[in-house]
């Protein structure tokens, strides 16, 4: 029930967050992201993530491991467009705080942070389709007591697309998924690693 009562908040705020972007849709007429997200521009966001584990590597234990996440983002375009026809775009760095809660296989926590580099295709209109990818670190109280990490501090690497649709002039609803990996780098005596398929959706707002 407990968890049932987490999820219902998460999907609440997040509901109410795309009311208010949403009301602004029909100030979004003729948004093209090639003006719209250039160097310089900063974006804020708010994402929600549903982590589940996987067995890819053969790491079996990993895969009955489920998550929420909550992923604040600050970022800024770094970059001139670059490339030209479908793949014209331009970088972005990202600043991605994160707070977890595990509820498979027990209860647990986690709190990290990583940073983020982003490519933003600019060719589709008010649709910014990205790939990005980032390492960071974090600590969890998942470790010791599961059989694939030893410590409770390890780091992340991941990587992924995802697609920004703007309904507004600076506002936009943003989806990704991610390949992710937490990993102690060998520093404690057990590091097989976990595995897992990273599910996000949210809000973000780009200035100026």
């Amino acid at each position: 029930m407990a968890l049932l009562k987490k999820e219902h908040y998460v999907v609440g705020v997040l509901s109410v967050l795309f009311s208010v972007v949403c009301s602004g849709y029909a100030c979004g007429e003729g948004i093209d992201t090639r003006t719209r997200v250039t160097k310089g521009t900063l974006e804020y966001g708010l994402l929600g993530g549903f982590w589940k584990g996987n067995n890819i590597f053969d790491n079996a234990p990993s895969s009955n491991r489920r998550a929420i996440y909550i992923l604040p983002q600050i970022g800024q375009v770094l970059t001139d467009e670059i490339g030209s026809g479908v793949v014209a775009g331009n970088v972005e760095l990202l600043l991605e705080p994160m707070a977890a809660h595990y509820y498979e296989p027990f209860s647990a926590s986690a709190f990290g942070g990583s940073l983020v580099l982003k490519y933003n295709f600019l060719s589709f209109g008010r649709w910014m389709p990205f790939w990005d990818g980032g390492a960071g670190m974090l600590w969890t109280d998942l470790a010791p007591r599961i059989p694939e990490q030893s410590t409770q501090f390890n780091f992340i690497l991941q990587t992924g697309p995802g697609v920004s649709f703007f309904v507004s002039d600076q506002w936009a609803i943003t989806a990704g998924f991610r390949f992710h990996h937490i990993s102690n780098s060998g520093i404690g005596n057990r590091n097989i690693g976990l595995n897992a398929w990273l599910f996000n959706l949210g809000v973000s707002f780009f200035s100026p």
